[in-house]
Order: C-alpha cells, then sequence, then structure tokens
C-alpha cells in the first residue's frame, strides 16, 4: 500500500470512528447518573423493587464456606414497597436516598462532582433504575435469623445545616421485645457515613446479634470512564484484610463463586469504578467475616459480617461500621481504613506511581494548577533522566553523523548478508558504536512513563479541573484537537533529529508513526497528552543539544571513508 493511500484512508477512519462515537452517545449508552424519579424528594416508589429475596442478607456458614447458605429472608409483597417513603438527605457533599425498609442507601449523589462540566446534574454514584442497579444494604442477624427491619423515621428529610458539623439520622424499631435504633451519621465534608445500631435488650432471655454490610451492583458499564483509546480503569470488587493489602475480585468470579470466604481482623470490603468508590469498612480491632454472592436480582454481592454479639436480658449493645461513597482522594479514603487508599489503583508499578503523585500534589500546592503541575512534573523528571537520555541521544547521534558510511557499506556488500554484518562489526567496533544504545536508556526510563500515564489517569483531581484557555477539564479528550496534533508535530521533529533506519520499509513506518499516534491521542484525556507534549518539547530540546554536540566533535568518524 503506498503512502498516498495510507494518507486518504487515515482521515476516513478518523470520520468513521467519530460517527461511531456520536452514535453511540446518542443511542447506545444509557444514561446510568439520571435522577430516577422514584427518589426524588416527592418521595414516590421505587422504579424496582429493592428485593429482600432469599439469599440477599443472609450470611454463610463458616464451618461449610462453599456451599454455605444464611437463613432465608422473606420477600417483600408489591403492595408494601410502593407505599414505601424514601428518606431525603442532603449535607454539603452528599445527597443521599434510604429506604425505611431495612434502611438502606438506595440512591446517592455527589454534589462536588457534576455529571459533565457544562452539567448542573450531580454525579450519582448509587442508583437503583431501570439502567443500573448499585446499592449500599446493611442489616442485622438477630437470633441467627437475617431479616429486614421495617423502621420508622423521625422525619422524611433531612438537612445539613450551615452551622452544623454532623446529621444524624434515627430509624427505629421493636423486633420482638428488642429496641433497634440505626444511626446515620453524616459530617460535613465528608463521604464515609458511619451506620451504627444501639440495641436495648428489653426481653427476659440473652439475644444474639451480628451486623452485614453489603454492596450490590449490576455488571452494567462504568459510567464514569468515557470514550477512549487508551486502558480502561478496573471495574469490580476488592476487599482488603491484614494478610492481603489489596485483592480485586471480579464481577465473573463472583457470578461464578470463583471466592473463598476470609475471615480476619479489620479489612474492608469495596467497589470500585473510575475515578469513584464504595466501601464498607468495619471496626478494625474485630473479627470480620467477607464474602461474596449474587442476589436474587442477580447482582454482585460483596459483604461482610461482624462477629456475633450476644446481648443479656435488659442489656444494650452497639453494632457498626463506615460506608464510603465518594471520589477516590487518597487522603480521604486513609481516613477511613487502612490501605483503602490502595483502590486509587496504579497497577503493578504502583511504587512508582505514588510518588510521582506526591510529587504532582505538592506542586499543585504550590502552583494551585493541575494542567501547571503536570507541565512542571514532566520537566523534574525529565531533568532526573537526563544522564540516561543523553546516552541515548549520544548513541543516536554517532549513528546519525556516521550514516552515510553505514550506507557504503551497505551498498558495498548488499548482496553478502554475512560479509555485511563482518564489516558492520567491525565498523561499529572501530567507531566505539553500540547498536542498542539508543534503545537500552528508553527502555529503562519506560516503567516511569507508564507510571505516569496510570498515575494521571487514574487521579480524580484531574476530573473537570481546568488547564488555561480551551482547556477547561484535564480528565477528557481536547475538544479542538490542538493538543493531539502538536504532539504529533513534536514527534515528527525529534524523528528528524534520529538516525534514519538503513531499512527503506521500516524508515517509511518510522515516517508514519506521528501520524498514527496522533490518531490514538485524539482521544486521550487532555491532561495525559499535556504530559506527552511537553515530554517531546523537553526531548527534542535535550536531543538537539547532544545531537549538535556529537556533530561538531571532530574526533567522532574522523577515520570515515569517502566514496
Amino acid at each position: 500500500m503506498d503512502v498516498k493511500r495510507l494518507l486518504l484512508l487515515i482521515p476516513l477512519a478518523v470520520l468513521a470512528y467519530l460517527l461511531v462515537v456520536q452514535w453511540n452517545q446518542d443511542y447506545g449508552q444509557p444514561n446510568y447518573d439520571s435522577v430516577p424519579e422514584t427518589t426524588q424528594r416527592s418521595s414516590s416508589a421505587p422504579s424496582r423493587d429493592i428485593e429482600d429475596g432469599d439469599g440477599d442478607l443472609a450470611v454463610p456458614s463458616t464451618s461449610s464456606p462453599q456451599n454455605a447458605v444464611g437463613e432465608g429472608i422473606p420477600d417483600d409483597t408489591e403492595s408494601e414497597t410502593s407505599s414505601r417513603d424514601f428518606i431525603a438527605v442532603t449535607t454539603d457533599v452528599l445527597d443521599v436516598r434510604i429506604d425505611p425498609h431495612g434502611g438502606d442507601i438506595v440512591y446517592a449523589a455527589l454534589p462536588q462532582h457534576k455529571l459533565s462540566l457544562d452539567s448542573e446534574r450531580n454525579y450519582v454514584l448509587l442508583s437503583d433504575n431501570s439502567n443500573r442497579s448499585y446499592v449500599a444494604r446493611s442489616g442485622l442477624q438477630l437470633d441467627g435469623q437475617a431479616s429486614r427491619i421495617a423502621f420508622t423515621p423521625e422525619n422524611t428529610e433531612y438537612r445539613l445545616g450551615d452551622n452544623d458539623e454532623e446529621l444524624n439520622v434515627d430509624l427505629t424499631a421493636d423486633v420482638n421485645g428488642v429496641e433497634v435504633t440505626k444511626r446515620l451519621t453524616f459530617e460535613r465534608g465528608s463521604y464515609a457515613v458511619d451506620v451504627n445500631y444501639y440495641l436495648a435488650n428489653n426481653t427476659d432471655a440473652p439475644v444474639s446479634a451480628r451486623f452485614i454490610g453489603q454492596l450490590a451492583r449490576d455488571s452494567s458499564p462504568d459510567p464514569s470512564s468515557g470514550v477512549s483509546m487508551g486502558m480502561n480503569s478496573y471495574l469490580g470488587a476488592a476487599y482488603s484484610t491484614p494478610d492481603a493489602r489489596y485483592e480485586k475480585i471480579d464481577f465473573e468470579d463472583i457470578q461464578g463463586s470463583n471466592f473463598e470466604n476470609r475471615e480476619a481482623q479489620g479489612g474492608w470490603i469495596a467497589i470500585i469504578q473510575h475515578y469513584f468508590v464504595s466501601a464498607w469498612a468495619p471496626q478494625q480491632d474485630q473479627q470480620n467475616l467477607y464474602y461474596v454472592t449474587t442476589d436474587s436480582s442477580d447482582r454482585n454481592v460483596v459483604a461482610f459480617a461482624g462477629p456475633t454479639n450476644s446481648i443479656a436480658a435488659e442489656g444494650e449493645a452497639t453494632l457498626g461500621a463506615t460506608l464510603y461513597m465518594g471520589p477516590k482522594v487518597q487522603d480521604y479514603l486513609e481516613q477511613v481504613a487502612p490501605n483503602l487508599r490502595l483502590t486509587v489503583d496504579y497497577g503493578w508499578l504502583w511504587f512508582i506511581a505514588n510518588p510521582l503523585f506526591w510529587l504532582l500534589d505538592k506542586i499543585h500546592d504550590v502552583v494551585g494548577n493541575w494542567g501547571w503541575s503536570i507541565v512542571l512534573l514532566t520537566v523534574l523528571v525529565k531533568t532526573v533522566l537526563f544522564p540516561l537520555s543523553a546516552k541515548a541521544y549520544k548513541s543516536m547521534g554517532r549513528m546519525r553523523k556516521l550514516g552515510p558510511e553505514m550506507q557504503r557499506l551497505k551498498e558495498m556488500y548488499g548482496d553478502d548478508r554475512q560479509k555485511m554484518s563482518q564489516e558492520m562489526m567491525k565498523f561499529y567496533q572501530k567507531e566505539k558504536i553500540n547498536p542498542l544504545g539508543g534503545c537500552l536508556p528508553i527502555v529503562i526510563q519506560m516503567p516511569v512513563f507508564i507510571a505516569l500515564y496510570w498515575m494521571l489517569l487514574e487521579s480524580v483531581e484531574l476530573r473537570h479541573a481546568p488547564f488555561i484557555f480551551w482547556i477547561q477539564d484535564l480528565s477528557v479528550k481536547d475538544p479542538y484537537f490542538i493538543l493531539p496534533i502538536l504532539m504529533g508535530i513534536s514527534m515528527f521533529v525529534q524523528q528528524m533529529l534520529n538516525p534514519t533506519p538503513p531499512d527503506p520499509m521500516q524508515a517509511k513506518i518510522m515516517k508514519m508513526l506521528p501520524i498514527i499516534f496522533t490518531f490514538f491521542f485524539l482521544w486521550f484525556p487532555a491532561g495525559l497528552v499535556i504530559y506527552w507534549v511537553v515530554n517531546n518539547i523537553i526531548s527534542v530540546a535535550q536531543q538537539y543539544y547532544i545531537t549538535r554536540k556529537v556533530e561538531n566533535d571532530p574526533t567522532i568518524g574522523k577515520g570515515m571513508k569517502t566514496k
């Protein structure tokens, strides 16, 4: 295929892709983040039942973890669920709806995070509608029976006042003589909700009680991951114990029951998506059972069950855990539970990405702009890695300067490959050229660049963060594709400084790389493209400086023959 035909096909491919993307946005993608009518402040019925079928709040038996089934839970009737009113709770960072039947959070929006940059609608993390089902459930296992409790709320609407630092939502019920108060405590500026059961045993016999926390989500796509040509963030479940600081559980493993129950002190369970996470963190000084299952709606359920507590006659007890629903901000997550910050998943190069984010965050504290912070971080990284880069550029500069002699040898011995290889090796030894000298330093730097890629991709701080001029959201693509084009131009300039490959076909492919990379980078988040543009510009400056030094060095190629 000639170059002209390839140049014609590339813009046609770009046009076809844009048409597919636009059609998918208009018709193919459901609106996951729309506020369901059933969870508006009118407190009407849910669009689908929060099902309480067998096994939904059941706890596996620790004696038979593989095939265990807990006590059955009676189903709600249609009339019971349709007559319930949701409880609306609003703070400065959370807007949630609580189902009084069980006290589950069936809807959670984040007022500090909008659906999109130009939208006034809040981003919805938890919801239960026809497009997506994702809820946070909690309950009690009283005397071995895991049942849903029909609570009576004091009010149907709660709002954190301007002068208030804390808001308590109390739900009360009487269960066979046991007075139960479920209290959800919201704090100003916090995405963590303390969920506590206060139990008063008013009977003349002891009772046992156990706290159960669950996250139930279907397998619908991640609504916070936009269209991207790059690698996608993880969507699925995870858990942590002292022996396993951060372990993932794919939804496929949950559906296939490929998970063994874990018992551990402390820990947490979570469902992770791009930028946001929900997690249950039980008390860290108690022994907890972690398990996964599917409920009667075929949702993926990750759960924990606390220890069984015995409450004496006329005695009292408090059982509780913390529920986090919000962005993956490491400082927030670290306050909830140890190792919860690991849900900001930087992949296998986390040990490089973590220091890079720490440095990026410190730079942002000074400059106050995430875009300029990326620019300065790139400058610092390139400065630290300059010794390695200099070796690569020096090797490529020598290859470039000695290119005519290499071409002469190829023409002389082109028909005898063995002889040509022998003469090329003599030439390399004479001129002290390492053919891999330009590659090895770059290979060593690649883990840093990959870690930086994941760090920028995973950082919720870049979501809706402006840079300058037309770049008002570093987490989405450049709307005018200016940055990807600049990146392609910088690649082309850098390529001109490199030695021409001896193989004509390879040379043609190298010339096409800037166009191909520009095509892929059209849909990369602007923050990532800024990094690559700055990285390329600095690389061009560094390589130009080294190349000029090599070309002006009279000792290089001193004995080179001319044709």
